[in-house]
């Protein structure tokens, strides 16, 4: 018997992972997403089982944050509740890890607060986002007064479409967190911790912007560099946050800034790796599934995998739709494409369900890097008709 259990949920699941759902009959809880997919070869498990598994500690994954209010009302496991409450909720991740990073500011706000706040007296630059929120939603640089004012105008009108899109588990705009703006190169990555609370790393994304106030989820790139500097720095920094977290048998997808030998948390994102299925980019870059490394518990020499492909860089670009434009025409997959040297997959989203037009993965080398600034800063409403 399999002793873990696998949760997935809307808005999105990856072919690749369905078919390694099927090839493998892993557990799946035949939640009303599952069961709506229509499809015979997955081994859907109902709740009182998934429910036995999860409180006897077993291993749980899930595609989407969507899955959480599901665990934390159904489930009686303390240990796993705690720590995904801790990592949702940003001003309580910021307050449990201030003892790593003291010199960061951080305020938490209602949002009828926000409007009576006067950002001259904020330690300029910060950045204002919900305590709980998902892929850069309600997130804003905030460099001079105008800036905060124009956030606030823009969380108004933004508000109504975030909460369609998502639950207020994954995006809450009853609170928001002001805190410094860290200097340094941002991560994302992908880890886990075990039955006795060691971190393992699976996957190391860096996180690329067209500008110092991008704050977009547009691109992230996985390469033998970025792997080869920053895994073995995350791994003992992700041990010193577990002596707060105390989670075991815990995946978690991981945004951090990081500059010198200093790493300061940008946010924890609990039972899951990257989202909207992205860390599958594992896959077409080392042929690696890095949900089946946590749940079986398989061993992953990271900067050795990666070492086969240097000066190959694996990119994953998040195609966000202009939240200004009402009613945006469909989008150019086709020409979007033929823009580019190596696609390894274009998977199209449901734009009204999940904000996005869909994600590229795409393949770059010397010869072809002028391809990823041209993703940074490519006007995607250009590509719609």
């Amino acid at each position: 018997m399999n002793c873990f259990m696998i949760i997935i949920e809307k808005p999105y699941v990856s072919d690749l992972m369905i078919e390694w759902l099927k090839d493998s009959q892993h557990p799946v809880l035949a939640n009303e997403f599952a069961k709506g997919l229509g499809i015979e070869d997955l081994h859907l498990v109902d709740e009182e089982e998934t429910v036995r598994r999860i409180n006897g500690g077993e291993r749980l994954y899930t595609n989407s944050e969507s899955a959480l209010s599901w665990v934390l009302t159904h489930t009686a496991n303390p240990a796993l509740h705690r720590a995904i409450t801790l990592c949702k909720d940003k001003a309580a991740m910021r307050k449990a890890l201030a003892p790593l990073n003291p010199s960061v500011f951080y305020a938490q706000y209602s949002y009828e607060e926000l409007r009576g706040v006067d950002p001259a007296e904020l330690p300029l630059p910060v950045v204002l986002k919900p305590s709980v929120g998902f892929c850069s939603m309600g997130v804003f640089v905030i460099e001079t007064p105008a800036d905060w004012h124009a956030a606030l105008e823009t969380i108004a009108a933004q508000s109504a479409t975030w909460k369609k899109q998502f639950p207020e588990e994954v995006v809450d705009l009853g609170s928001f967190l002001v805190e410094s703006y860290v200097e340094g190169t941002e991560y994302a990555v992908d880890a886990y911790f075990d039955d006795k609370g060691k971190a393992h790393v699976l996957a190391v994304f860096r996180h690329d912007f067209a500008s110092a106030e991008d704050t977009s989820d547009r691109l992230y790139c996985e390469s033998d560099a970025a792997i080869r500097e920053v895994t073995e720095p995350m791994r003992l920094w992700l041990n010193s946050v577990n002596e707060y977290l105390d989670a075991c048998n815990f995946p978690l997808h991981v945004e951090v800034r990081i500059q010198g030998s200093t790493i300061v948390p940008i946010e924890i994102n609990p039972l899951r790796f990257a989202g909207m299925c992205c860390t599958d980019l594992s896959w077409y870059a080392w042929n690696l599934f890095t949900y089946e490394a946590y749940l079986e518990n398989k061993p992953v020499d990271l900067p050795a995998l990666a070492n086969a492909h240097q000066g190959e860089v694996f990119t994953m670009a998040m195609l966000k739709a202009d939240e200004t434009v009402n009613n945006p025409r469909p989008f150019d997959y086709d020409a979007f494409s033929a823009r580019f040297t190596h696609v390894l997959d274009l998977r199209r989203f449901d734009m009204d369900a999940t904000g996005f037009y869909g994600c590229l993965f795409l393949q770059t080398d010397e010869q072809t890097a002028d391809e990823l600034d041209f993703l940074l800063h490519v006007r995607l409403e250009d590509f719609c008709h």
